[in-house]
């Protein structure tokens, strides 16, 4: 029978890379909370239509990539592709409004698009995100930014490049899209078949078209900084002056549109050149409009991002960045069967002082001892009838071969300042 393998698109996270996936997600819960940041855990299925009302009907997403599938009830469910949309819904849902102060919220968790598999990119996918809702603030912006720069600092990550741009708001972009849509209108039948789509249906999004052909035609349409609003205009100033503040280095970058409709003023992404071309590390922007879109009766203006833990991983390894203990401290070799059980409750004491064991199962001693040096724990505890008789434990140092007598005591005082 032909064994079963893995969904194309998805994959199988193993020892000993999962540990680095461990400390990136640790690293990101400890700036989380440093930042007054708290856990939300939203479902992995939601109805489609928070996605079509929030992401917005003419996305790629909503079009191409959703995984979307009819319940028995006849309800039309779709693997969440984001988590902003799903947040904002248990925001108004649990009336999170209520609550004093800010909304400052984070995740950790799996989406699911059905986009063409490549570098750093899945069909299941993880992400690190946070949403701050309740303030139209461009202070809160420049925090949000630091934030995350934060993230990627305590990772030791450098060569990052942060892009910035507004998008304007409900009062400023109309009057722009129509003028971008007069533009297109010479010069979308000289490219890309969802260019000439979106020149109809939803202009802002060539902008944000990848198709490298079509790139010298965008860097000649209208730019949307020429076009904001006094007020947006001034809110962009304001999270610029922040960032300036803070030694926040960035580039400008105007044709930034990011690829979801929810998006109001402040947009950003980071790059990382070890990915190629696809190499945005992460995005975000503000959102002011979403909870309304989404049938809240009270505005929830806020701002978030996403990381690609995926690729976040990836530039990791490939700048070295992996430093992480995944050896055992100690590993106990048990010669006879009586020696197993004595093992495993010297095994259980040094867990609780907060020292990692493995214990062997039995053999001969030069086996076991081989499967200590195997599995990179720094020192292999020798337990047979003698050292059950003295009370006193053989513990080898395993890069050195130096060997010394323990008794239990001893062994739990060492592994509990070791540990």
């Amino acid at each position: 029978m032909k064994p079963i393998k893995t969904v194309k698109g998805t994959r199988d996270l193993l020892p000993p890379a999962t540990a680095l996936w461990n400390h990136v997600e640790a690293v990101a819960r400890d700036v989380f909370r440093r930042y007054n940041y708290h856990e939300i855990r939203t479902p992995l299925f939601e109805f489609t239509e928070l996605f079509t009302r929030g992401v917005g009907e003419e996305t790629d997403i909503v079009t191409k990539e959703m995984y979307t599938f009819t319940d028995r009830d006849g309800a039309s469910l779709t693997l969440r592709p984001e988590a902003t949309a799903s947040v904002i819904r248990a925001y108004i849902e649990h009336r999170l409004d209520q609550r004093p102060g800010l909304q400052k919220l984070y995740y950790l968790g799996p989406m699911f698009r059905r986009e063409r598999p490549q570098k750093g990119r899945f069909r299941q996918f993880y992400q690190i995100g946070a949403e701050c809702i309740g303030s139209d603030s461009p202070y809160i912006d420049a925090e949000v930014i630091e934030m995350v720069l934060e993230i990627l600092r305590a990772l030791e990550l450098d060569n990052l490049e942060l892009l910035l741009n507004s998008v304007g708001c409900p009062e400023c972009r109309p009057r722009y899209v129509e003028l971008l849509r007069q533009a297109l209108q010479a010069v979308a039948p000289r490219m890309c078949e969802s260019c000439r789509r979106r020149a109809v249906t939803n202009p802002l999004r060539v902008l944000d078209c990848k198709v490298p052909a079509d790139q010298p035609i965008i860097e000649r349409l209208p730019v949307l900084l020429d076009h904001l609003c006094p007020a947006c205009r001034g809110h962009f100033s304001t999270v610029r002056a922040c960032l300036d503040d803070r030694a926040v280095s960035y580039t400008i970058a105007p044709r930034l549109v990011r690829g979801l409709d929810y998006y109001t003023r402040t947009t950003f992404e980071i790059l990382h050149g070890a990915l190629g071309a696809q190499n945005s590390v992460l995005g975000g922007g503000r959102y002011d409009g979403l909870a309304e879109q989404l049938g809240s009766k009270v505005p929830a203006p806020g701002i978030g991002f996403s990381i690609g833990e995926d690729r976040l991983v990836m530039v990791l390894e490939e700048a070295g960045r992996t430093r992480v203990q995944v050896s055992p401290d100690l590993f106990i070799a048990p010669v006879g069967e009586a020696a197993v059980r004595v093992a495993g409750i010297l095994a259980a004491e040094l867990r609780r002082s907060g020292a990692s064991v493995e214990v062997g199962v039995g053999g001969r001693l030069k086996k076991l001892l081989d499967l200590a040096n195997k599995s990179g724990a720094r020192f292999a505890l020798i337990v047979g009838e003698h050292e059950i008789a003295s009370g006193r434990y053989i513990l080898k140092e395993m890069e050195s071969g130096a060997q010394t007598e323990l008794t239990r005591e001893q062994l739990i005082e060492r592994f509990s300042s070791h540990a």
